[in-house]
């Protein structure tokens, strides 16, 4: 979703700026811009759509210089990607914002301010917020007091940077249900809405809470709660490195989070397992309290967090005995569900600003579920900080739109909760002690997936023509059926469909023939010889049929059936083993098709707006 920076320094900040831009390019966008104070306190602007290289090359006709600045990366919401509806947005040369979510009141601001003289050149909702801080200004109050007074007039969610002529020495930024953050440092200060903008620049941050207003000069800052009281925030110290964003020896960020699997899967074990058992404190202090209430669990997710949610259910009830709901965010936050007491309520976000999610959570509180848990992979969201208890994933940062390493961490993070929820339900010490031994050896295992690259690459020419697929599984591969569809989709935009392979005859069907591809996860379980009938139904409509199978599952190669064999594995944690070739496939057919990988069309990585 936008992106924004903001700095003040004893230096050009443009640079900075550009490259917190850079950093942020991951979120996605579709146009950027950048406005500076000169030395003649002039506000200057640049903006163009596209890519940031694009706006780099005007920067190269047009440069700009100044100590104090806002830069944006814009994701169309109101107004199609143009220059006129990039950010920064500028109210009579004297006042700029920059602004990520959304105004939902901006129609009736609008109307007034036309009445009012102002004029529009934007179809953005962004634009009313430019000229209600002009307004206000013209009252004669000072910038700091001009934003207090503006947020109050908006509905809706925002982040917003603010800089104005007559007040060249300081920039303000505000915060409601968007993040932002403040990045502090020797030579300056610094705003964004994520750290990996920043960490080029300094490893201290601030995060901001909703309502919060920040007065940010170059050698301090003050931060004001909603109430207008002066409050302190904590100083935290990110670990992340900067060359943790970078490629490194890959072509795209996805290749390199798939390989980063087996890193990612072992950190995120690392101190929550012991020889035999999973260690209940990894969940926080107030855990074990507050699981041994626990009659049922609620999970809520969007995307492919949802998948690894739908894997979990299975594992709650078979292996914990617990009951489990899963619902998408999106449709949880609209509806009056009936609330059971003793439910812990599972979010489940890479990032831990998805809008969705947060929501949710936040009306779960009102709605009376008592527990809450986070499954998340970045420690300073809010989020994290808004649940009870909190289990980080420890992927790492992930640049990729289509999530890879955050799914699997997930998926191992929640069958650390399934196990402990299971002991208190029957889960026995043996079957507890081979879980914990396969998630131990999970690292290796996925290492050993991860060399069927090249021949997933082989086979992956075969979709280079094709405009549709069919994904199938069963049981709890029926959500990695899900997740290879959806990566398929997101970044070769073939259209793929995921459906439990036993529906095939309920519509499914219809869509067979010799130019639909079925791609089938066929572990060797229960429910394959279910499977194998199942895919008797394709060939003998003349589908062609691509099966990831279990070494012992006795399917075979044949005409119109390539079949590519995967280790033998328990159960408990195939359906991560089974997402590493789907991953893999997805982004070779992407190659094929020319798309660019790590930054699909339309999509945003952090969903922060509705």
């Amino acid at each position: 979703m936008c992106g924004i920076v903001g700095a003040i320094a004893e230096k050009n900040v443009v640079p900075t700026l550009v490259e917190g831009l850079r950093r942020l390019e991951y979120r996605g966008y579709d146009s950027a811009g950048i406005a500076v104070l000169d030395n003649n306190n002039c506000i200057n602007r640049v903006r163009k759509p596209g890519k940031i290289a694009a706006l780099e090359s005007a920067l190269d006709d047009t440069p700009l210089d100044g100590n104090v600045g806002i830069a944006h990366t814009r994701w169309a919401t109101h107004g199609i990607p143009s220059e006129s509806n990039a950010h920064p947005h500028v109210c009579k040369k004297s006042v700029a914002v920059v602004h990520n979510g959304i105004i939902e009141n901006f129609e009736s601001l609008r109307d007034t301010q036309k009445q009012q003289g102002y004029t529009f050149t934007s179809e953005t909702d962004t634009e009313v917020i430019v000229h209600q801080l002009h307004k206000n200004l013209n009252k004669g109050v000072s910038l700091l007091q001009s934003v207090r007074d503006t947020v109050t007039e908006l509905q809706g969610a925002y982040a917003l940077g603010v800089v104005v002529d007559a007040e060249s020495d300081h920039l303000i930024a505000a915060r409601r249900g968007s993040p932002l953050v403040i990045g502090l440092s020797e030579s300056g200060n610094y705003i964004a809405s994520d750290i990996a903008a920043l960490i080029s620049v300094t490893q201290n941050f601030i995060f901001l809470e909703d309502g919060d207003v920040a007065d940010i000069y170059s050698d301090k800052v003050t931060i004001y709660s909603e109430n207008g009281k002066e409050v302190e925030r904590e100083v935290h110290v990110s670990a992340l490195k900067a060359d943790a964003v970078e490629l490194g020896e890959y072509e795209h960020y996805m290749l390199k989070e798939i390989y980063e699997q087996p890193a990612a899967i072992a950190e995120t074990l690392e101190g929550r397992i012991s020889e035999n058992s999973v260690l209940e404190e990894s969940f926080g202090t107030a855990a074990k309290a507050i699981f041994d209430k626990i009659e049922r669990i609620q999970i809520i997710a969007c995307g492919t967090s949802y998948h690894a949610g739908m894997v979990a259910r299975y594992g709650f009830e078979s292996l914990a005995g617990i009951p489990c709901q899963v619902e998408v965010a999106s449709e949880f936050r609209y509806r009056t569900p009936v609330v059971s007491p003793n439910t812990l309520f599972v979010t489940i976000s890479q990032s831990g600003e998805t809008a969705d999610t947060l929501a949710a959570l936040r009306a779960a509180k009102d709605m009376g579920y008592e527990h809450t848990l986070a499954i998340c992979n970045v420690a300073e969201s809010s989020l994290v900080r808004e649940s009870d208890l909190v289990l980080m994933t420890r992927a790492g940062p992930e640049i990729g739109v289509a999530s890879t390493k955050a799914f699997t961490t997930q998926l191992v993070a929640l069958m650390l909760l399934i196990v402990v929820m299971g002991r208190r339900r029957g889960l026995d010490e043996k079957t507890e002690a081979s879980i914990v031994d396969q998630l131990r050896h999970l690292p290796r295992i996925v290492e050993q997936v991860l060399k069927l690259d090249d021949d997933i690459a082989k086979l992956s020419e075969k979709f280079g023509s094709k405009h549709h697929a069919l994904f199938l599984g069963r049981g709890a591969h029926y959500p990695i059926a899900l997740e290879g569809a959806l990566k398929l989709k997101e970044i070769s935009y073939i259209h793929a469909e995921a459906y439990p392979a036993g529906e095939l005859k309920h519509g499914p069907l219809a869509l067979v023939d010799s130019e639909v591809p079925i791609i089938a996860v066929a572990p060797n379980d229960a429910l394959l010889d279910k499977l194998k009938g199942n895919l008797q139904e394709v060939r003998a409509r003349g589908g062609e049929l691509f099966v990831f199978a279990d070494k012992e599952s006795g399917l075979k190669a044949g005409d119109g059936v390539t079949v590519m064999e995967i280790a033998q594995i328990d159960k408990a944690i195939s359906p991560i083993i089974y997402t590493i070739p789907l991953q893999l496939l997805a982004y070779h057919v992407a190659l094929i098709k020319g798309t660019n990988v790590d930054q699909p069309r339309n999509l945003a990585k952090s969903v922060t707006v509705e």
